[in-house]
Order: C-alpha cells, then structure tokens, then sequence
C-alpha cells in the first residue's frame, strides 16, 4: 500500500511547466493527495489562474510520474476555491525563481493590493531601480519589468 508521503516525495519532481526550475508542490498548485482503500490516489490541484494554458500538461506529468512508480489509478481533481495565491510558494522556491530571473512576488497575506505598489528587486543585480514595462507577461501570472541599473528586462510573478 502506498502512502500519501511517498506520492508527495514523488510529485516533487513534478516540474511547472512554464517554470521547470520549480515544483507544482513548491508552487502550491498541488493542494491535496488521498489515497483510497482500493489504492487509487486523487490528486487536487489549484492552478495559478482559471485559464491557465498548462493545466492539461500539468495533469498529464502528475499521471505520469505517479503512473511511473506503480500506481495506476491516479485522478487529478481541480478546484478553484480557495483560489490559488502566490502566498502558496515556498521561500525554497522563490530563491529558485530569482535564480532564473523572475522576481517572485512578495507574500502578502491577502492584502496584494499593497504589493502592486512595492519596488520590485532586479533578480540579477538585486538593486530596486526598475519599471514595470507591461502588466501583462508571457502568462496571466506574470508581469514584465525592466531594471535602469543593470538594463535587464525580467518578469516578476504577480502578486496574487
């Protein structure tokens, strides 16, 4: 019988797909895992947004990596309540994120509207002399900024 610590230790490896540099469950999109008697894992997960283009591939690499250590009856359920927030990253997961160049958003406890007005740090010089350039990114999630010191364009993930 496998248990829900040994399927967490395997979804670990469950890169984001538009962040491969960080884990669905560093994210916080993986929210719960049950494992019934008959052995069939349920995995609930919380996208970033309701329209999140890599919800499918998410489900997808879950199933397989799950499918790949022996358990075959594996089902993604998702929800949307409670929404997911960028409080949701690991610490170990937002110095991931600033190594790979995107400003992680700052953990705000549900007042995010605070945030939207904070200095973003450069992930690469670190110094706070940038400019937000689009509020719209590559994804829904993240926005894109431009540091005046060190003249590096960045995205920073928004705080949510």
């Amino acid at each position: 019988m496998v248990t829900v610590d040994a399927i967490w230790k395997v979804l670990e490896a469950v890169k984001d797909p538009e962040l491969p540099v960080v884990s669905l469950v560093e994210m916080g999109i993986i929210r719960q895992v049950d494992v019934l008697p008959d052995g069939k894992v349920i995995v609930t997960i919380t996208p970033t947004f309701s329209g999140c283009p890599a919800l499918h591939t998410m489900k997808a690499d879950i199933v397989t990596h799950l499918q790949a250590c022996g358990i075959e009856a594996v089902q993604i359920e998702t929800t949307f309540s409670p929404p997911w927030t960028s409080d949701w990253i690991t610490e170990a997961a937002q110095e991931k994120l600033r190594a790979f160049g995107v400003a992680p958003a700052p953990h705000h406890g549900g007042q995010f509207e605070i945030t939207l007005l904070d200095v973003v740090a450069c992930p690469y010089c670190g110094l706070e002399n940038t400019t937000i350039r689009n509020s719209f990114g590559p994804t829904p999630c993240r926005m894109i900024f431009y540091c005046n010191a060190c003249q590096q364009p960045f995205e920073q993930f928004k705080p949510l």
